[in-house]
């Protein structure tokens, strides 16, 4: 069911100068949303932007045995943003949602993976919750610039998440990218059935993708393409898949696999990584 509020700002945690998460009184949506879904918000503090910006729903949060909000997972980068991050108990945000297609959770025998990149981290928290309640066996790829840029890193350990970082200035875990750990870690268990869940820049999905079709394992990606209204009415967040019927009857002449194009916010933001057309 979509849901349509005012929801009241019932906190604001910085996590640093340009982080933070705020959490909403939205506890419909919150109550609605499955793991991988998103929001479409924007601040009452004023009248621009005129459009909505999506975010993934990064908690949903808990109070005396009930439902009664949720919270987003931001970086401070343009006006949007720089709102939310200024925002005050009491401020108002409108928020529509649940929106877009979730992730597919899968139950053991079969590992979780999820492999985040900066604020990629933010589908995570709801969908690491849903793996620890079906006891699926699960670990976080994390990765950013620095180790200053790693969150919520207690929270997920207290579930039973196991963590692997990466950071490019080799300040935490290991120097690089999360895919040096992630292929590393993919070559030692050649016998285990693992998911792989990724978030963040899309260069960083492509790369994701490519190394768990290496290793013969499916994944799924939420992209983060621009979306205007979030409801596939403008049309802003096209991105190409594979046609899968007509590469069956491409022939080998043809280099690059046919494909269409599909609204990210209907279609997705989820998609299996080997659907996606990335070059």
């Amino acid at each position: 069911m979509l849901v349509d509020v005012e929801a009241r700002v019932i906190r604001n945690t910085r996590l640093s100068s340009d982080y933070n998460v705020i959490a909403l009184a939205a506890p419909d949506i919150a109550a609605a949303t499955a793991p991988g879904q998103f929001v479409m918000v924007k601040s009452g503090r004023g009248r621009d932007p005129l459009l909505r910006r999506p975010f993934s729903v990064f908690e949903v949060l808990w109070s005396n045995g009930r439902v009664d909000g949720l919270s987003l997972l931001s970086k401070r980068v343009g006006v949007t943003t720089g709102m939310l991050f200024d925002s005050v108990e009491g401020d108002t945000v409108s928020c529509l949602g649940p929106l877009g297609q979730p992730f597919a959770v899968v139950d053991p025998p079969a590992e979780a993976w999820m492999v985040a990149g900066g604020v990629g981290l933010a589908p995570f928290a709801t969908l690491g919750d849903a793996l620890v309640a079906r006891k699926t066996t699960t670990t976080l790829f994390y990765g950013a610039r620095s180790g200053a840029e790693l969150f919520y890193l207690d929270w997920f350990t207290a579930r039973g998440i196991r963590l692997v970082l990466a950071t490019e200035d080799g300040s935490i875990g290991d120097r690089g990218r999360i895919t040096v750990p992630l292929e590393r870690e993919l070559r030692r268990a050649a016998s285990a059935e693992v998911m792989v869940y990724a978030c963040g820049p899309e260069p960083m999905l492509e790369a994701v993708a490519r190394v768990a079709a290496t290793f013969k394992r499916q994944s799924q990606v939420s992209v983060e393409r621009v979306m205007g209204c979030g409801m596939g009415g403008c049309y802003s967040c096209v991105i190409p898949v594979r046609d899968a019927h007509a590469a069956q009857h491409a022939g080998s002449e043809r280099t690059r696999p046919p494909h269409h194009y599909v609204r990210s916010c209907i279609a997705g933001p989820v998609f299996r990584g080997e659907d996606l057309v990335w070059d």
